[in-house]
């Protein structure tokens, strides 16, 4: 067997199995432990892997995270749909805080116009709202992040504090066994205050975030009431959901799987 075809098989097997040794490359294709490092030395001049002792994984891959902007365009049809769901579990009267996220927007703009009160740190969720006349808006201020258009900071944390709230709508960029995740530890810290202050914690996720993680974690699974995704996860992941009481509401037409 030539490199070559024996590097794209030690790939393949990396991306099934995450990690591999020397010794399973020399018994997988029959070489020796000097040739199996060769492989391993030239996999990692292309970058495609990082060396070990003893073996290789493969690289740690970290997610762009989109301006507000564009991540209103992303996957918009499994945001409404969601956000039509959590839109409908808000009721007059509730208290009910929203956060930044695009998919918690999706929800605002699906509220009914009753009297109730939201507060948040969007200036986007803000602006949805103040089109309907009957719903109370608290405005929280602070340190305007420009890019993804929220406010942040001791100011509103410290505001956060005073507020006792019947519901938190919480997006995330990934929900996994390592909790709730964000990129921005400044995002997340106003989130966990967020989730401290409501009687109900419910999270809006769609499917792309279901088993991920990212760099800064504001909440664990035990902390949620309510997950709110599109499509029916894994079984795994639903067993995970089970092991910390968190309710599971999907919006699309798998329901019956669970």
């Amino acid at each position: 067997m030539f490199q070559e075809e024996r590097l794209v098989l030690i790939m393949d097997f990396l991306k099934k199995h995450n990690r591999i040794s020397v010794e399973q490359i020399c018994s997988l294709f029959d070489v020796s432990r000097d040739t199996a490092r060769r492989d391993l030395v030239r996999l990692e001049e292309e970058k495609s892997i990082v060396r070990t002792r003893g073996g290789a994984i493969l690289p740690s891959v970290h997610h762009e995270i989109k301006n507000y902007t564009n991540r209103l365009n992303t996957v918009t049809e499994e945001k409404k749909v969601i956000g039509n769901l959590a839109a409908s579990l808000i009721f007059p009267g509730d208290r009910v805080i929203l956060d930044a996220s695009t998919t918690v927007q999706a929800c605002a703009e699906q509220i009914e116009n009753m009297e109730c009160t939201i507060i948040t740190n969007s200036i986007n969720q803000a602006e949805v709202l103040s089109s309907k006349p009957n719903i109370d808006i608290q405005l929280l201020g602070g340190t305007l992040q420009k890019e993804h258009r929220f406010l942040y900071g001791s100011t509103v944390i410290e505001k956060l504090s005073d507020y006792h709230v019947d519901k938190v709508f919480i997006g995330v960029v990934g929900i996994s066994e390592n909790g709730l995740t964000i990129a921005h530890e400044e995002d997340g810290l106003v989130k966990r205050k967020m989730i401290q202050q409501a009687k109900q914690v419910i999270v809006l996720a769609d499917h792309t975030k279901l088993g991920r993680t990212e760099f800064f974690r504001y909440a664990d699974l035990r902390d949620i009431d309510l997950l709110i995704t599109d499509h029916t996860p894994e079984k795994e992941f639903r067993e995970l959901l089970r092991k910390y009481n968190v309710e599971l509401l999907t919006a699309d037409i798998e329901e019956g799987d669970e």
